[in-house]
């Protein structure tokens, strides 16, 4: 689970709560008026832009990973495909079948490899569940970016609506301070949905996005030179290419550092 996303959500839901019980209740921020005009708004943009089976598909996944979706890094990746690829050459490729791989991807090429599928099939079936996968996690961060651009802007209308109904009712002094109260909490009901919510979440959803394309081309390259039976040593090489320069390093010194005591 990704801590960060729930921490920082229950954190902010935090402050503004506090912010608003420090000087009233918060029956002062609840109106009907506003709700309909962000979210009302905000969906029928999103229909708008995106087909409706992009919505039902996008939104529960890009709320699925952002939460959910446990963040390998490359060298975690690294060090496993090389450990398995010492199991496949001391036990043969059907030794991979004992393995219990918690990555499904990196799973998933574990199981062509260890049933013998011919190379070429193996590498377009993973490039095709690569990119279907970024597809669909892509789709997920612009629907949320979306409806994170277009909340305050949805805002705004209700804050013109709100105004020309205070205009509309000059004569009866009683009814301006309501009105304006509903036009200032569309404002503010469209500033908090996207910049608390929508648009911190298309933003992580990004990030692991980038994540997954690395993670998932590292995998595959792997899956590959243990299918081709590469000895680990030229795996883990192969792959070390993937990781930052200053990771490489460290790599390195560890190799180093392990070696030493062996020779002694």
């Amino acid at each position: 689970m990704d801590i960060s996303t729930g921490l920082g959500l229950g954190f902010g839901c935090v402050v503004l709560v506090t912010l608003i019980l420090m000087g009233g209740d918060l029956k002062m921020f609840v109106d009907l008026h506003a709700f309909i005009v962000i979210f009302g708004g905000a969906t029928a943009a999103t229909l708008i832009r995106f087909p409706l089976s992009c919505i039902f598909h996008g939104l529960p996944m890009g709320m699925k990973f952002a939460f959910t979706m446990r963040r390998w890094t490359p060298r975690e990746l690294v060090d496993e495909v090389a450990r398995l690829a010492e199991i496949a050459r001391k036990q043969g490729p059907l030794g991979l079948e004992k393995e219990d791989i918690e990555d499904p991807f990196l799973a998933k090429g574990m199981r062509y490899v260890a049933d013998g599928y011919d190379a070429a099939f193996i590498r377009e079936s993973l490039e095709l569940d690569r990119d279907n996968f970024l597809t669909h996690l892509d789709e997920g961060q612009k629907i949320y970016r979306a409806i994170g651009d277009c909340a305050p802007a949805f805002g705004m209308v209700g804050t013109l609506i709100g105004m020309v109904q205070m205009f509309a009712n000059m004569t009866d002094p009683s009814k301006l301070g309501p009105y304006m109260a509903v036009a200032l909490l569309a404002t503010f009901y469209g500033a908090a949905v996207s910049n608390l919510f929508c648009l911190p979440i298309a933003d992580k959803l990004q990030g692991k996005l980038h994540d997954e394309e690395l993670n998932r081309t590292l995998i595959l390259d792997g899956v590959m030179m243990i299918r081709d039976a590469k000895s680990p040593t030229l795996v883990r090489e192969m792959l070390l290419a993937y990781l930052p320069e200053k990771h490489r390093h460290l790599e390195e010194e560890e190799d180093d550092e392990a070696a030493e005591p062996a020779a002694a």
